[in-house]
């Protein structure tokens, strides 16, 4: 069948609502068997960079009181002599 012999028997509001009907289970499809997994995988990525993230906080907030500590033991030190 032509579109154009489906468009004059049925009439162009119904083959819209089907071309619509179809385009919206073909982006249904998409977004749950491509977006959804690749959206996941990221989610994973997402968390161990944040993870990354929160330990070199971590390691600069130690590598601060170190440095703090250091340069009161010098001043002290300097203090004394």
């Amino acid at each position: 069948m032509d579109v154009v012999t489906i468009l004059q028997q049925y009439g162009f509001p119904t083959l819209a609502a089907i071309a619509m009907g179809y385009f919206i289970f073909f982006v249904y499809n998409f977004i749950t068997k491509e977006v959804k997994v690749k959206l996941s995988e990221m989610n994973v990525v997402l968390i161990g960079l944040i993870d990354r993230i929160r330990m070199l906080d971590n390691d600069l907030i130690r590598l601060r009181s170190k440095i703090d500590t250091a340069i009161t033991l010098k001043e002290k030190n300097e203090k004394r002599k």
